[in-house]
């Protein structure tokens, strides 16, 4: 990303002589920074209580400051200049306007940007923006966001990155066994592979390095250099993917908006506090997160129901699942969420007898065994994120751009005072100092890792034998599987248009979105694969506002 200069004069962005859309004049208010169309609340810089009357004072003294309750918006687009440097991203119905008269073309289909052709960034002013991190082991959630001077933070686009480290787990457990069975099944005689390699050369004094070290025992026993290797700090494929893809979406959002610093949430679950609540002592239980980083790891783990009636649309509660009268912890491993109803009336019972007798003799044992069972489940999920985040937080510091760091209980905390519902992009916008969030976009895009295709040229059966050879070239009829196009089929079956994605056969018979058959000479291509799907999704509803009638509690 370019250094943003210092504007030559306050000018509109997308507006050459600074006019309004309707071509009458300067806009009736003032604002620091571009102004990008009429009634665009997100980005007036202004107080939010004159657009949304309805605060909320929060108490904690004389520097208590007015929460104000947060509303929704349509995510901006991303706009960059005739060079192609970034600059604040507008409302949609600009975005509009200006490519109707033809001061803007397409620069890029999903996510959608555009390019002005006549402006540069030395004739705007560009204030910059800050993209949050949400990371996590099946999606991450990323958030452009801006924050005026008041402090109140205004979300502009919001992003959820579906990871595919699962499936790529489940593939590389698929090679192994297969080449473990053709080893030992077709080839009983050779012996194992990796006993046969020949070892690395040492960097330093050029003898036979020590296995999975780039060095020999000597060197490493001396300790006189440096090892900056990729070994060191080396993650398996199934990690290294979310690390790789998140830094490809920040190095993305660069180019096509100002970002001048990034906040990521650092730690999401403390696995040594949950196992142990006295291992920072007191004063950390009791400060003002305390309990968020134990209920939130609950909330994920048991689906956001009651753990024993199933119930989702009541308030959840702590619970024991062997009593701490009878002798029981508070470790994880030990603690559930159950309704109030059911927290009641189970006490100290044991959980197998109260099952039995509330729920009756059948239903109950089923349902002793799956929380038993669900409340021993390892902590996959949690040791994921927590060997993947020092590994993303230093590729975010190799950007050269400020990285503020927060934890899971600071975002819950951002979260629900605010009173904001839970989704991934929802948090990222409430990641690190949050302390007012005005504007949430009303939709998220939904970017699925779908890959750029495999090097594998057959289709193994279920036993690893080849039922199936690929042809070796990927593109036929000038279109590659995972390109976005556009089909306009004259007659037939499928007569219409369709916009999607499009899997090829050398047939000349392509699949685009749901629907197969389709010739490909009907094509045109929108914008080719790039290892991503994209879909536009709702966000969730916001909740509704407490007022000063309303009791919080």
């Amino acid at each position: 990303m370019l250094p943003q200069s210092q504007a030559l004069e306050s000018a509109s962005v997308d507006n050459r002589k600074g006019k309004d859309e309707t071509g009458r004049g300067g806009c009736g208010y003032t604002t620091t920074g571009m102004q990008h169309g009429r009634g665009d609340r997100s980005l007036e810089f202004t107080s939010l209580k004159n657009s949304h009357p309805v605060t909320s004072e929060k108490s904690g003294g004389a520097g208590a400051r007015s929460v104000v309750a947060p509303f929704s918006t349509q995510s901006r687009v991303f706009v960059v200049d005739s060079h192609g440097n970034p600059l604040v991203p507008c409302h949609p119905a600009r975005a509009r306007k200006l490519l109707k008269s033809r001061r803007a073309r397409v620069h890029h289909l999903a996510p959608f940007v555009i390019k002005l052709v006549d402006r540069e960034v030395e004739q705007c002013e560009v204030p910059g923006v800050v993209v949050k991190i949400d990371p996590g082991s099946k999606y991450t959630g990323i958030v452009c966001a801006r924050v005026d001077e008041a402090g109140i933070t205004h979300g502009l686009v919001s992003i959820q990155l579906d990871h595919r480290g699962q499936l790529i787990h489940k593939k590389m457990g698929q090679r192994s066994s297969y080449r473990r069975r053709r080893r030992s099944t077709n080839l009983r005689y050779r012996a194992p592979r990796w006993r046969n390699r020949h070892p690395q050369a040492c960097r330093t004094c050029g003898k036979n390095a020590k296995h999975g070290s780039r060095y020999c025992g000597t060197c490493l026993e001396s300790r006189n250099f440096i090892d900056n290797g990729y070994r060191q700090y080396r993650l398996p494929p199934s990690l290294f993917h979310r690390v790789a893809t998140s830094i490809s979406w920040i190095n993305r959002l660069s180019r096509w908006a100002p970002v001048t610093r990034l906040a990521m949430e650092l730690v999401s679950f403390d696995t040594q506090v949950m196992q142990n609540p006295e291992i920072s002592g007191v004063q950390y239980q009791q400060g003002t997160l305390a309990g968020y980083e134990v209920r939130e790891y609950l909330l994920c783990k048991w689906g956001r129901r009651c753990a024993y009636c199933g119930d989702a649309n009541t308030p959840l509660q702590i619970e024991h699942i062997l009593a701490r009268s009878k002798g029981g912890t508070n470790r994880i491993s030990n603690l559930t969420l159950a309704c109030r109803k059911c927290n009641e009336s189970k006490g100290s019972l044991a959980v197998d007898a109260w099952c039995k007798r509330y729920f009756g003799e059948q239903k109950g044992r089923k349902i002793v065994a799956r929380v038993t069972g669900q409340a021993k489940a390892p902590l996959t999920d949690a040791a994921a994120v927590n060997s993947t985040r020092w590994a993303l937080w230093r590729e975010l510091v190799k950007t050269g751009l400020p990285v503020e760091t927060g934890t899971g209980g600071r975002t819950k905390w951002n979260r629900s005072r605010q009173n904001i519902p839970k989704s991934h992009t929802l948090d990222a916008l409430c990641v690190g100092v949050t302390d007012i969030v005005g504007a949430v976009p009303s939709s998220a895009l939904t970017v699925t890792c779908t890959g750029r295709g495999q090097h594998q040229r057959t289709r193994p059966n279920r036993y690893g034998f080849v039922r199936l050879r690929l042809p070796r070239q990927k593109t036929h009829h000038g279109l590659r599987t995972g390109d976005y196009v556009r089909a306009v089929m004259p007659k037939g079956k499928y007569k219409g248009v369709h916009v999607g994605r499009i899997s090829v056969r050398s047939s000349g018979s392509v699949r685009v979105g749901k629907t197969d058959g389709i010739s490909a000479k009907n094509c045109t291509v929108l914008q080719r694969a790039d290892g991503y799907g994209y879909e536009r999704k709702e966000e969730t509803p916001l909740l509704p506002a407490l007022t000063d009638e309303v009791s919080e509690a």
